[in-house]
């Protein structure tokens, strides 16, 4: 890595400098000039910031070099010894294939010391191969076809079973969706890959199979969001999208699109629901909200401190609003060089406060404990934080103008709200949850930058939901998306045929690959519209 070298001090003459400029747009400059010219810009790019990838205090902050005694052991590293690979257990979307001896089995003698018996070990040894493959593989069927000289009949050979009678199966729509909305590749960018493998797929034909597919799915959607109007704890924020076919209403003042998105959780299961159009994050949760029982304890909402994600409910609906302590965090990051004493003292106590929420995390605590816990610990460091911020002001050590100043009201202005896990159990420190599901729609929009109509962001918003909710549940969206499209579209086939007897409880049982999926709302029956606590 290439270091910065310091420069001596040099004066600068302004009249000098644009001299030497305006004599280098009509001839050539002096060594002597362009190098102090050089100098010069150098210098300038010096006083420049660093551009932060990271908020962490120890990147954000100079840390000060501490001197090691002498004598002093290093200490012993958490991280697990050896090279990093990844163990046959890792590959769970691997196919298995069992190979067994082919010359020894269970109870035959022991070639080796011809005395003892051989039995089969608990773990076999594994090998693991990988193999390249296009994302979306073809196979052409030629079936002979026989012709009668005298006659004319042809007669053609039968189609081998299993084939199905569509020329693009389930996993076709599934395979796409993932590529598109769950890792952002555009259709012209997998069509033209599919080309150089001799598969051709136009981009219109793969906006038709996940159009198809998305309307066969979307009880599932329906299912999910009726799911997370029940959680205990919404989570709520939205980021811009491009839609550039979008009808407006003339008296709607609007001139921004947004994808909101919302992550419910409940009893450690998580969904998470994706919303493009005109409506702000906390217009969203309002209409997710509108599905929830009014039997169920309010829920707790947790946003940053823009007034468009909180929602604004019918009479009798409430919601324990809290606010992002990461966000309240930022403001005091986004300072940290020109206030570094007193953003240190702020990082680091709130540092102190998310030790102590990992610390319960690590312990498993009951959101009871939890809450007793932070009630300990981080209440009096919070406390004392308080005090801080309001000296500050008091004493006229910090002008309220100033950056930290902002960054300081913002704290105070919203202290109750960023203080909720101090007082109600369950409250989570911050809406990083929410943020990091946002990152989908936000890779999309990088990469194919808008959609055309409100419809293929319906489209797009739905196959991120239930993608992301797989990941959220450990779960392969990939084996749950061909499974849901499959027993969905045989569902319909079956009512078109005029089975109406049939209920889509007793035709639909959606197990996805991952056994723990019974936890989260995709695994069960998608069409029981009248369970207790949904509308009819």
């Amino acid at each position: 890595m290439k270091r910065h070298m310091k420069h001596p001090r040099m004066d600068v003459n302004l009249e000098e400098l644009d001299q030497i400029i305006d004599r280098g747009t009509h001839a050539p400059l002096s060594e002597s000039e362009g190098e102090k010219l050089k100098r010069v810009l150098h210098a300038l790019a010096g006083m420049l910031p660093a551009p932060r990838t990271t908020e962490k205090t120890k990147n954000v902050l100079e840390q000060p070099e501490a001197s090691a005694p002498e004598n002093a052991a290093e200490p012993p590293s958490d991280k697990t010894s050896g090279h990093g690979r990844n163990g046959a257990s890792s590959y769970t979307g691997a196919k298995k294939v069992a190979v067994p001896h082919p010359d020894l089995h269970a109870g035959d003698s022991c070639p080796g010391c011809l005395k003892g018996k051989v039995y089969p070990q608990k773990e076999p040894r594994s090998l693991v191969r990988l193999v390249g493959q296009a994302p979306l593989a073809a196979t052409v069927y030629e079936l002979d076809r026989l012709r009668c000289n005298l006659c004319g009949d042809v007669f053609t050979a039968p189609e081998p079973e299993g084939i199905g009678a569509e020329k693009y199966d389930e996993t076709t729509a599934a395979m796409i969706a993932l590529l598109k909305y769950g890792s952002g590749m555009p259709f012209y960018r997998l069509q033209k890959l599919e080309d150089l493998l001799g598969i051709p797929l136009p981009a219109s034909t793969q906006w038709e199979i996940v159009e198809e597919a998305a309307e066969v799915i979307q009880t599932a959607r329906d299912e999910l969001i009726r799911q997370a109007a029940r959680g205990d704890v919404l989570h709520n924020d939205d980021t811009s999208m491009r839609v550039l076919r979008l009808a407006r209403e003339p008296s709607d003042d609007r001139t921004g699109v947004f994808t909101s998105g919302i992550v419910s959780t409940q009893e450690g299961r998580r969904i998470a629901l994706y919303f493009t159009g005109r409506q702000h994050a906390g217009e969203n949760l309002r209409d997710v909200l509108q599905h929830r029982a009014t039997e169920l304890t309010r829920p707790i909402q947790v946003c940053d401190a823009l007034s468009r994600n909180t929602p604004k409910l019918s009479d009798g609906a409430e919601i324990l609003l809290a606010n992002c302590l990461a966000h309240g965090r930022r403001q005091f990051v986004e300072v940290a060089a020109n206030f570094p004493q007193a953003c240190r003292y702020v990082l680091e106590t709130l540092g102190d406060v998310y030790k102590y929420d990992a610390e319960a995390r690590q312990g498993k605590l009951s959101p009871a404990e939890r809450l007793a816990f932070h009630q300990q610990h981080s209440g009096p460091v919070m406390e004392q934080l308080h005090q801080w911020l309001e000296a500050q002001f008091a004493l006229h050590q910090v002008e309220p103008n100033s950056g930290l100043g902002k960054a300081i009201t913002y704290l105070l202005r919203h202290w109750k709200a960023l203080t909720v896990f101090l007082r109600q159990a369950g409250a989570p420190l911050d809406n990083n949850v929410c943020e990091r599901a946002l990152k989908r729609a936000i890779l999309h929009r990088k990469n194919a930058l808008f959609y055309r109509t409100l419809h293929g962001s319906q489209v797009g918003d739905l196959f991120m939901s239930l993608i992301h909710t797989c990941e959220l549940a450990d779960a392969n969206p990939f084996d749950y998306l061909t499974e849901c499209s499959g027993t969905q579209a045989n569902w319909r086939r079956i009512h078109r045929r005029g089975c109406r007897g049939i209920t889509l409880a007793k035709t639909v049982s959606l197990k996805p690959c991952d056994s723990d999926l019974a936890k989260w709302p995709p695994n069960g029956h998608l069409a029981s519209q009248n369970r207790k606590g949904f509308p009819a």
